[in-house]
């Protein structure tokens, strides 16, 4: 018997990441197919919890359960999926790489600060010529 409540562990485990890694990844949206997962999942974590007395766990993933099975009920009633995530067109400003996310940060920071990033990018690429140019000048008067 002991075998059956490690295999509903790992078995939840295998629904809800793999749930996750598809919705992030963008291969599934977060609708219903997302949710089944995620209730069926904490309801595994939730048996295999409360064998091994681990009450945290259980507390958790019954609050997962309800909240998947709310989403259920709530797509159910109105009978649509969510719409699709649509992707913001990516803006490269001159001279600064993106190599480790930095641009999503500057664009989010941008976009908070002035609204509109496309319409800024004329504005952006003359203050970097303006920067590169005092660089240049302080580097020049050093050597």
């Amino acid at each position: 018997m002991e075998l059956l409540w490690e295999i509903a562990g790992w078995s939840g485990a295998v629904l809800i990441l793999s749930a996750y890694l598809s919705v992030s990844m963008g291969w599934l949206k977060a609708g219903k197919r997302f949710q089944v997962a995620n209730l069926i999942g904490a309801c595994a974590f939730i048996i295999n919890g409360a064998v091994h007395e681990a009450w945290p766990s259980v507390v958790t993933n019954i609050a997962w359960c309800l909240i998947s099975a709310i989403a259920i009920l709530r797509m159910r009633a109105t009978n649509e999926e969510p719409a699709a995530a649509t992707e913001a067109p990516q803006v490269q400003f001159p001279g600064v790489p993106d190599t480790t996310g930095q641009m999503a940060v500057v664009e989010a920071i941008t976009s908070a600060v002035h609204g509109d990033t496309a319409g800024r990018a004329p504005e952006c690429q003359a203050g970097l010529r303006e920067i590169r140019a005092k660089d240049s000048a302080v580097l020049s008067v050093q050597h």
